[in-house]
């Protein structure tokens, strides 16, 4: 009996250790994202996929402790902490981790897990280019490089910026490369872990683990995470089973730079690019559960879309292009209000509007309630955007006939939308549609091909005020050319307005890339408007 009981730690010590045993033999469960051409156009799919721990590295890419960037060392520090308890679930698995802070070597000489990278033996098969920076893989070749990173993407506010290389210089840092060590919020597991930004280092130690599966997570996606020698494009190039995950990293991408959109959809635009040429993606939340990452800034743009006409079926073709444009292909956060244009009423448009990043209108001579316009007004005052279709120029301009004590903004076409909106005609002509020679490097206009065509009425709007920018022109036969499309600042507000916006428009995929590129040129930061308008 003595000897029994006198066992039974050692029992349950065993039955421990080998359920743990089971847990790190147990396969980890993702699903894969990618993208995939068909035609023209990219389809989204996703593919599961169990891999085996003892087969898998993750390899974390360049997050050092200080950057010359001072937004980028806050995203780093932000993310840090989740990517910690990310790899420290890995590993516990029985994942591989490989920490690569390139530059840092010399502060990590005695650490048990930089030796550890020095002393795996050569593999048979190390690449003959691994040691190097890796620009472009087969399939990558002479593709669409989603974003400009040529002025090396610094997203600092300059003023701030200097004072933070102030700081790095009373440091004893070099505010152009001021990184030391890892950033220590990532803990490093001296007895399994390696610590290396040699890619050959890396490729014989995974070799020696018989690592077949490689994650990513670091930054910067666009630069660092894709070409270093341990990087995506030279693990697919050299046939490791790759994927990156995908709330685990940042870009350097600056706003101010094409296709000028929020930093945060810079990112977003890099992952795309990947997923179609280099390799699928997955989210941290698959591994470890809750929700996957998000950076505290990088909020969804929400939008109202306010309608109100009688003429051109918005109510039906607006918030299918909605979803389809916005929702969809920018995960924008729509809210649709419909009016019924007979009561000139839009009925929680104040509310929604308080929060909200844009307002979309489709309305046509309505008197509405005086809150509501207020709260259009305090939506432009707060430098908010503004993207206005069709019966919109002549939107709250109801002739006397609205409801005794609600309110008209007759001059809302020449105020806001930096217009004079005479009148249309043609609902049986035909108008054709071109890109004005000046403004064809706008970040509205790319992509969309000129010239296209519809009928049902064309607007005059002209002249436009010495503060809008005309993008597009058009003309019925025997016309002369009038704006089309356009854009105008009100303070800090940015405005686009366009006279397309009947139903069979928008079905065309010319007017469809405006839509999505006006949007997208709205919803960068007001501090990112200098600069960006293209021309």
């Amino acid at each position: 009996m003595k000897f029994s009981i006198g066992r039974l730690p050692v029992f349950a010590g065993l039955f421990i250790l080998s359920s743990y045993l089971g847990a790190a033999d147990s396969e980890i469960g993702l699903t894969l994202r990618s993208l995939e051409r068909s035609g023209d156009s990219w389809n989204r799919v996703t593919k599961k996929e169990s891999w085996k721990p003892s087969e898998t590295a993750v390899v974390i890419c360049d997050m050092w402790d200080s950057h010359h960037c001072r937004n980028a060392t806050l995203r780093v520090s932000e993310i840090a902490p989740r990517m910690n308890s990310l790899v420290s679930h890995l590993r516990d698995q029985g994942a591989f981790v490989v920490h690569a802070p390139s530059s840092c070597l010399d502060f990590y000489k005695d650490h048990p897990a930089r030796k550890r990278a020095e002393t795996a033996p050569e593999a048979a098969n190390l690449p003959k280019d691994i040691t190097s920076w890796c620009k472009v893989i087969p399939g990558e070749e002479m593709k669409h490089y989603p974003i400009d990173q040529s002025d090396g993407g610094e997203d600092d506010d300059p003023e701030l910026h200097q004072k933070w290389a102030d700081h790095l210089s009373s440091m004893g840092r070099n505010p152009k490369a001021p990184w030391k060590r890892q950033i220590d919020l990532i803990k490093i597991d001296g007895d399994l872990d390696i610590i290396s930004d040699q890619g050959d280092e890396i490729w014989n130690a995974m070799e020696e683990r018989n690592i077949r599966n490689v994650l990513l997570v670091g930054v910067h996606t666009n630069m660092c995470v894709l070409g270093r020698p341990f990087g995506l494009r030279q693990m697919a190039k050299n046939g490791k089973n790759l994927a990156l995950i995908r709330d685990m990293t940042d870009t350097m991408y600056n706003p101010k730079m094409p296709p000028y959109v929020s930093h945060y959809r810079g990112t977003e635009l890099i992952i795309e690019h990947i997923e179609k040429y280099i390799a699928p993606t997955l989210t941290s939340d698959q591994l470890i559960g809750g929700e996957e990452f998000q950076f505290k800034w990088d909020a969804p743009t929400k939008v109202v879309v306010a309608i109100a006409e009688n003429g051109y079926n918005t109510a039906r073709s607006l918030p299918a292009l909605a979803n389809n444009i916005w929702t969809k292909k920018r995960g924008y956060q729509v809210t649709t209000i419909q009016g019924d244009p007979e009561k000139h009423n839009l009925p929680g448009l104040g509310k929604a509007l308080k929060d909200a990043d844009v307002l979309v209108l489709s309305v046509r001579r309505q008197a509405l309630p005086a809150n509501q316009l207020d709260a259009i007004r305090a939506h432009i005052a707060a430098g908010k955007s503004v993207l206005a279709i069709r019966t919109s120029s002549h939107g709250f301009d109801a002739k006397g006939k609205g409801p005794e004590g609600n309110a008209e903004w007759v001059e809302f076409d020449s105020e806001i939308l930096g217009a004079d909106y005479e009148t249309h005609k043609g609902h049986d002509a035909t108008a054709t549609f071109t890109a004005i020679e000046k403004a064809g490097s706008h970040p509205i206009l790319q992509g969309v091909k000129f010239p296209f065509s519809s009928s049902g009425g064309f607007y005059f709007s002209s002249p436009l005020s010495e503060s809008a920018r005309p993008l597009i022109s058009g003309n019925l036969k025997g016309e002369a050319l009038e704006p089309v499309a356009w854009t105008n600042t009100v303070g800090k507000s940015r405005i686009f307005y366009t006279c397309l916006g009947q139903e069979e428009e928008l079905q065309l995929p010319s007017v469809q890339r405006l839509f999505r590129n006006a949007m997208d040129w709205l919803t960068i930061l007001p501090s990112d408007i200098a600069g960006s308008e293209g021309y």
